[in-house]
């Protein structure tokens, strides 16, 4: 199968090393007892896989209706969202890194809940995977878990494989959450899943490549670096061949006429949490409510402290000098110690702070110096106890 990906991401991410992963579980190989339907006289299928985690269902639902729209039936699509306002443990448990990994693969007897749809793919068929949540150096972040990465970097990605894909930001940046709504008190979309989604909403996607769409979103995309890695021949593709039905003759629906929007309400993504709390406070008339939402700022910002503070203490605590401790903190080294890596962040997020828990969600943006230890040759056991003695 051909396979494009397009990921968006909330927080301080590294995409080269989550999606490396995800993309080696994608070799030719079908569970055997699931063998990939063939499309009508032997030609291939577009399937879509779309991902979304917490505050992602508006881009999820958009991405959704431009593939459904250009053609492609509902059973060629499998929809993966986390509604982090029902409440609804089952629904929450679907939601896992197990799922998604037996979603790509095929294997439905892999799956916990849900309908088992997966991804059954064959050698002639076009896949489209879209996703889109927070994440940090070496992990992508699922609301109750994440998948962590023991290979090598995006950066080293074989351009001979039949996978292209792009992404939000480099590996040292956060995406930015854009289109505040008012009403629902939330920021609607992702600023570069906005700016490829609004981009096929216009464009005749029968003539458009995606080394077009990448071009386009990039240069929209100002506040990150959009990348890309794998085949970049692929780029030269038509998008209708991954967005659209093509394979089966369908047409794709007429390109839109969209308003411009003059104030997309760009916020760093980590800073979310925060910029709501702030409008809330400029839109209430009531002394009550503003004093009750500025009570959650000064927690909010407290915890931010106390995050910056113990992280701080960790990496003190293991280098026993304060000129190289300001060195670990202020750098950002590229993640090749994943086995320490993989150890500090497990028992940081069960020792220390679980992000997982909104109110610590920001603890993802030091994890960064946890790389710099197990980059800078720190024994994972001096790191772990480290962590004993700050969080305790």
């Amino acid at each position: 199968a051909t396979i494009l990906w397009t990921v968006g991401f909330r927080a301080m991410l590294s995409p080269p090393v989550t999606l490396l992963l995800l993309l080696a579980l994608l070799a030719p190989h079908h569970h055997p007892r699931l063998p990939p339907p063939e499309a009508p006289e032997g030609r291939g299928r577009q399937l879509v896989v779309i991902v979304a985690g917490l505050q992602r269902l508006a881009d999820a639902c958009h991405a959704y209706q431009i593939v459904h729209k250009n053609g492609i039936p509902e059973e060629q699509i499998v929809v993966m969202m986390y509604d982090d306002l029902a409440n609804n443990e089952k629904l929450h448990r679907r939601f896992t890194p197990e799922n998604f990994l037996a979603v790509l693969k095929g294997d439905s007897s892999g799956t916990k809940g849900g309908s088992g749809k997966v991804l059954k793919s064959g050698p002639k068929d076009h896949v489209f995977v879209y996703f889109t949540d927070h994440g940090a150096p070496g992990i992508l972040a699922f609301p109750n878990d994440e998948a962590c990465e023991s290979g090598s970097m995006m950066t080293d990605l074989p351009e001979d494989i039949d996978v292209y894909a792009t992404t939000a930001s480099n590996s040292h940046e956060s995406s930015y959450a854009c289109y505040y709504d008012e009403d629902r008190e939330t920021y609607l979309g992702d600023w570069y899943s906005v700016n490829w989604m609004e981009d096929s909403d216009v464009e005749d996607l029968t003539k458009e490549t995606l080394a077009k769409q990448y071009k386009i979103v990039k240069k929209h995309t100002n506040t990150s670096h959009v990348q890309q890695f794998g085949n970049k021949t692929l780029a030269h593709m038509k998008v209708m061949a991954f967005q659209g039905n093509s394979m089966a003759g369908a047409a794709p629906a007429p390109p839109m006429t969209l308003r411009p929007v003059a104030h997309p309400d760009l916020t760093p993504s980590p800073d979310v949490p925060l910029a709501i709390l702030k409008r809330k406070m400029m839109a209430t008339n009531s002394l009550q409510a503003s004093r009750g939402i500025l009570m959650e700022i000064n927690t909010h910002l407290k915890i931010r402290e106390v995050l910056a503070d113990t992280m701080h203490q960790v990496v003190q605590k293991v280098t026993g000098d304060e000129m190289r401790t300001q060195v670990l903190l202020n750098a950002r080294t590229e993640l090749t110690q994943h086995a320490c890596y993989k150890a500090a962040v497990h028992h940081y997020k069960t020792a220390c702070f679980n992000w997982h828990k909104m109110e610590y969600e920001y603890a993802m943006r030091h994890l960064y110096a946890l790389v710099n230890l197990c980059e800078g040759g720190y024994a994972t056991d001096r790191i772990l106890q480290a962590m004993d003695s700050a969080c305790y």
